[in-house]
């Protein structure tokens, strides 16, 4: 690792900590945690132009925040080649009407040439090393570029991420990851929807409340774990993005 990879993983954990801090106490009360907007702010006067939103185009209310934090934002958006049409369609209408620029990270093979190398519907047989190879690589591609990225992960959606800080230092990547939405509920999250006339997936509607690529998502049982239609038939439940 040189000296300057160093100094910059350095100063990483040092702002991580700061933010979390002073995040930690700007919600009002004791205890109580920043909003959305004031961790969008906070990452925005501390990073400049060096972070990017993360965005998996099932809702666009973290796209709407950060886009009013800092109009012009850097999206990152995983083409995996395996997505939804409905999902390519909400990242087009994303673009179309938020001030921003997406940036697409895709993998250093195209499926064809994946099925041909690892075997097809790697998905199915391997789903971790498929994951490894379309969403966890060129993520870490792309973020080698930034200080901070920015997510959408929230506590409430599953098990694994019930202790999901507001800020933190990805060790894995890094750099900062800001994790705004992490304290709200499925209802903060309708409602900022219905309140700002945020873009959904249509999806959604039609019964994916949790929605990744195509041939890894179905539909949960009604009263289901929504993440439950996510690899649904085996133990994997992330995808390696978040640890």
């Amino acid at each position: 690792m040189s000296v300057e990879t160093e100094r910059r993983i350095e100063q990483g954990r040092r702002l991580a900590a700061e933010g979390a801090e002073l995040l930690a106490g700007s919600g009002g009360g004791a205890g109580a945690e920043a909003t959305a907007a004031e961790a969008l702010a906070w990452t925005a006067r501390t990073f400049g132009a060096e972070w990017i939103v993360a965005s998996n185009m099932q809702d666009a209310v973290l796209i709407d925040l950060a886009t009013r934090a800092r109009p012009g934002v850097d999206v990152l958006f995983l083409e995996t080649g395996y997505h939804f049409a409905e999902t390519l369609g909400t990242r087009d209408a994303v673009a179309s009407v938020y001030p921003l620029r997406i940036v697409e990270a895709t993998a250093s093979r195209t499926v064809a040439e994946q099925d041909a190398d690892e075997g097809p519907r790697l998905f199915a047989s391997n789903p971790d090393r498929c994951c490894a190879l379309r969403k966890v690589e060129p993520l870490r591609r792309t973020l080698a570029g930034y200080r901070a990225w920015v997510t959408g992960v929230r506590r409430v959606e599953a098990p694994t991420r019930a202790n999901t800080p507001l800020v933190t230092f990805d060790e894995r990547h890094g750099l900062v990851k800001v994790n705004p939405l992490a304290a709200w509920s499925d209802d903060d999250m309708a409602h900022y929807i219905e309140e700002n006339g945020v873009l959904v997936n249509p999806l959604v509607s039609a019964g994916y409340p949790s929605i990744g690529c195509q041939p890894c998502t179905s539909r949960p049982a009604p009263g289901a774990d929504p993440r439950s239609g996510r690899w649904a038939g085996s133990t994997k439940t992330e995808c390696g993005l978040h640890g």
